[in-house]
């Protein structure tokens, strides 16, 4: 994993690899709403885990989320062989437009997740660029919304103390810090490269 920029006094580290080679408390999956595996980060983080993430999921849905993970909400299992305590999964908005509450539904996810890690005691966790693969979210939209959803949560909560942005290439991280910039320098006046 590759640091290229820590913002918000340090807890918020933008970073360039492979999420599921996160080696701290928890990592984030970008599912889709029947937690049964997919394609891009959601497929990555099955094959990585191994097969005791999904039986996790099939137990969750054969129970209380027989209908599915709403969009915007989280739920957290083990996380079988990768090298974090949990999975914390979480179902995010199809891009149509942002007249369908996507904004709020994209922050909910983010909110969420913090939340699971916080009332776990997590002092790290790892997001992907959530519903910016398939779903379609514009990446510079999407990463106005993930960052001021972070900065908020920071304000207001000591943990997690440490919150990683994990990207798939440089261009992508480039892309989320400059779609932020203005945002950043407000947040982070001591922005570190």
């Amino acid at each position: 994993m590759r640091e290229l920029a820590k913002l918000l006094e340090a807890r918020l580290i933008v970073a360039v690899g492979d999420i599921t080679a996160f080696s701290g408390d928890a990592i984030v999956n970008a599912a889709n709403s029947g937690l049964l595996g997919g394609g891009g980060v959601d497929g990555a983080i099955h094959r990585s885990g191994g097969p005791d993430i999904l039986a996790e999921c099939r137990t969750l849905r054969a129970s209380r989320l027989r209908d599915g993970l709403p969009t915007g909400q989280a739920v957290m299992t083990g996380a079988g062989r990768l090298a974090v305590r949990a999975v914390i999964h979480t179902v995010g908005p199809v891009w149509s437009g942002g007249g369908r509450g996507e904004p709020e539904l994209l922050a909910s996810c983010y909110a969420n997740c913090l939340k699971l890690a916080e009332s776990s005691g997590f002092e790290s966790i790892a997001f992907p660029a959530i519903s910016t693969g398939v779903y379609g979210y514009p990446r510079n939209q999407a990463g106005s919304v993930a960052f001021r959803t972070i900065a908020s949560f920071a304000r207001e909560h000591a943990l997690p103390g440490s919150i990683w942005l994990v990207f798939h290439s440089e261009a992508e991280a480039n892309a989320f810090l400059e779609a932020i910039s203005p945002e950043a320098s407000r947040e982070s006046p001591g922005r570190t490269p």
